[in-house]
């Protein structure tokens, strides 16, 4: 699998990263680790998790499978902190505080001495953010991670942030942006993209699938095993089986049915070569799951259709970002 580096940094990983929120909740450790050892195999190095992710399980999971599975030092260990859930109720805490004990509990979960890259899941204004960058400064000069970056930040909040590391002598710069995109969710496009470009941040795009609508399963109704099914992810899918996103949907199908390839194929090689994108982040519940998106990468789509991609899926737009 070809390698990037991450924005501007000197940190290589694998142009497509796996994702982990299912592992310890829908996905058990034996399917992790047939995932893990198939990413492995063709080359992934990037594997992404969050303390979030079922209340630690993920993490939990994945720490038992370094070294077991692969060494330590060939996988990019990144997590996310900044949010969690108490009585089944999200709770967002970028301070200081919080943040280093979840980097501290996330460690012990990974069961490493460091995390190669640790992202601030959310924004939040009840914390002063030079706050909230102090405590990435200390997560890198005190050996916890080597890299750090943001999730789910605005246009705005990802310039003031990137700006301020910059600026500011001995801090820790920011290297990327975690945020979503996919042909059925392009409203990075607007102002987080040109900023990320703009400043040098490697974009790691998350549910590149559309959250699973983009692999044609949902176009005659909801399988019993999918997403859509489950109870705590319904509502997660429910926003994209709308009529606009069913008409990128049939465009993304028609475009696999004459390649000869498959509907995630196409959404996955889309994504993955955007300008400004380092690597999609892909889940899966299932090995099998998992090896059907590792075929993507020897897919790259020829510019006849990922024009028409491009036309039947462009976000409204309007001011003042329709002038630029």
């Amino acid at each position: 699998m070809e390698q990037r580096r991450l924005g501007r940094s000197g940190l290589k990983v694998s142009r497509l990263a796996l994702g982990t929120m299912t592992w310890g909740r829908d996905t058990d450790i034996h399917e992790a680790r047939d995932q893990l050892e198939a990413f492995a195999e063709v080359g992934g190095t990037l594997v992404d998790t969050a303390a979030s992710y079922g209340d630690g399980q993920s993490e939990r999971v994945l720490g038992e499978l370094l070294e077991a599975v692969v060494p330590r030092a060939e996988i990019v260990v990144a997590t996310k902190a900044g949010m969690s859930r108490t009585s089944g109720r999200r709770v967002i805490d970028v301070s200081r505080g919080a943040l280093l004990d979840q980097l501290d509990a996330s460690l012990d979960r990974l069961d490493t001495d460091y995390v190669d890259l640790w992202q601030v899941q959310t924004w939040s204004d009840d914390v002063p953010p030079d706050e909230t960058m102090a405590a990435l400064d200390y997560a890198v000069t005190s050996g916890r991670a080597r890299y750090v970056g943001m999730s789910n930040y605005g246009g705005w909040q990802t310039g003031w942030s990137t700006a301020h590391q910059a600026a500011s002598p001995g801090r820790s710069p920011l290297v990327s942006t975690q945020v979503e995109y996919s042909l059925v969710q392009r409203g990075i496009e607007r102002e987080v993209l040109p900023a990320a470009m703009g400043l040098g941040l490697g974009v790691l795009a998350w549910s590149p699938l559309g959250r699973g609508v983009l692999t044609g399963k949902y176009r005659t109704g909801t399988p019993a095993d999918s997403r859509a099914a489950s109870p705590h992810l319904a509502g997660f899918v429910e926003v994209y089986l709308d009529p606009r996103s069913r008409q990128v949907v049939e465009a993304v199908s028609t475009a696999a049915e004459g390649l000869g390839v498959q509907p995630l194929e196409v959404a996955l090689a889309w994504v993955r070569d955007r300008p400004g994108v380092t690597a999609p982040v892909v889940g899966a519940r299932t090995a099998a799951q998992l090896r059907g998106v590792l075929a993507a990468e020897d897919l790259t789509l020829p510019a006849e259709i990922r024009t028409a991609l491009d036309e039947i899926s462009v976000p409204p737009l309007g001011y003042p970002e329709r002038l630029w």
